[in-house]
């Protein structure tokens, strides 16, 4: 049976723990997958740049359709990754996969050699899927999956490595986003079934949702959670409120709502089209929102970071940075709109100084995919991810106004 790993190589650990609530109905069936999140360590890094490779790919891959097949985005490059232990096969071989709400195949086989067992069949189908730095290529299996000892699901398919690149550390992915994600990645399969859509179909989950549980690195609280099927009132401290998924391409190929943005009462960017993704560090604006941000801040900008940097009387002056998503507001405190200051030395920045986590996304508002609540936001709201309803929703925590950045 699978079990949690009792030890990550990070720098941020966050293990996380089991819960007991679901966002329609509160008798439904749900689980949690423990997993570990980390800071990757890189010396000097620019972690704005890093972010805003991710979603210019993202995009590209999205403005060609559902079937973008082999032109997706970087993983391997993310400065904040989420690795789980999972268990495939009969008796089962454990894999440290990255956890990912942007992609949708889960493969293995970049370091662990995949282990065929009873439980295992060969296809015959190729999968082929790139991630802008990295990317794999091997056969399709089906296969036991093993999540934890109550998130078991049997036949799902798996990409098996023959050659990979890009992916040192880990032994390939999770993939959590939406199915479509899959089309043209493997021969002779249309769309391949997810671990959430094979959980929901196989009776092991009642709805169809993810709930993600973060909490900012510096908290004296440093649990979190990923729940299957629900999310954990305990970790909330508002309700749920859910919100339709954009219809506006190409942030309809992801987690994508309409939001719009306003920093101390006013408006720097107008309701428009962005994702949500734990796969981004930051939280990324267009281009002229971004520009009135640090006008409105007075900050500047620090070039080995990417980052902008103020000062002790600035961030002392600092407003919120308010996000309307539906008819409901989430703030991002003056404290949360700082990078950790206790892993400034991680992205290469200078421990006397501040850093803001609101970065440039590249190309003005009116692309069709103007902002991206990355880790930096979900670190201070509570996030559902809902295939069944196809609706995101977000909730406060206790973690949403700390100081302990």
């Amino acid at each position: 049976m699978m079990f949690p790993s009792k030890a990550f190589l990070s720098i941020l650990f966050v293990m996380l723990s089991s819960a007991d609530a679901s966002p329609l109905r509160s008798d439904a069936r749900k689980a949690t997958l423990s997993f570990a999140a980390r800071v990757n360590a890189r010396g000097a890094v620019n972690v704005a740049a890093a972010d805003r490779a991710r979603v210019q790919a993202m995009k590209q891959a999205g403005s060609m359709g559902k079937r973008a097949g082999k032109s997706s985005f970087s993983i391997t490059n993310a400065v904040v990754t989420y690795t789980a232990q999972v268990g495939i096969g009969s008796p089962a071989t454990e894999y440290t996969l990255i956890i990912d709400t942007g992609s949708s195949n889960t493969w293995v086989g970049a370091n662990t050699p995949y282990n065929p067992t009873a439980t295992s069949v060969d296809t015959g189908n190729t999968v082929d899927v790139s991630y802008g730095s990295g990317s794999f290529f091997g056969e399709e299996y089906t296969d036991t999956v093993y999540l934890s000892n109550t998130l078991v699901i049997t036949g799902q398919s798996i990409g098996v490595a023959s050659s990979s690149q890009g992916f040192s550390g880990v032994d390939g992915i999770l993939g959590v986003g939406p199915a479509d994600l899959t089309e043209s990645t493997v021969s002779n399969v249309d769309i391949v079934s997810t671990v959430t859509d094979n959980l929901y179909s196989q009776g092991v989950i009642d709805t169809e949702a993810l709930g993600i549980y973060f909490v900012p690195p510096d908290a004296s609280d440093s649990a979190g959670e990923l729940t299957f099927g629900g999310h954990d009132s305990s970790k909330i401290t508002s309700p749920v409120t859910y919100v339709p998924l954009t219809t506006t391409s190409p942030a309809s190929s992801y987690w994508g709502i309409d939001q719009s943005i306003s920093y101390g009462g006013s408006t720097i960017l107008s309701e428009t089209a962005g994702i949500v993704d734990t796969g981004t560090t930051l939280v990324l604006i267009a281009s002229d929102a971004f520009s009135t941000y640090q006008t409105a801040t007075g900050a500047v900008m620090d070039e080995a970071t990417g980052l902008l940097t103020i000062t002790s009387g600035q961030y002392d002056k600092l407003q919120s940075l308010t996000f309307k998503i539906g008819g409901k507001t989430y703030d991002l405190t003056p404290n949360a709109q700082i990078w950790p200051r206790s892993l400034n030395a991680d992205i290469g920045g200078s421990s006397s100084n501040i850093y803001l986590i609101v970065a440039d996304i590249g190309s003005d508002s009116g692309s069709g995919l103007d902002f991206v609540n990355g880790y930096a936001f979900l670190q201070r709201h509570y996030s559902v991810f809902d295939t069944t309803n196809n609706q995101v929703g977000f909730a406060n925590t206790p973690h949403t106004d700390d100081k302990s950045n």
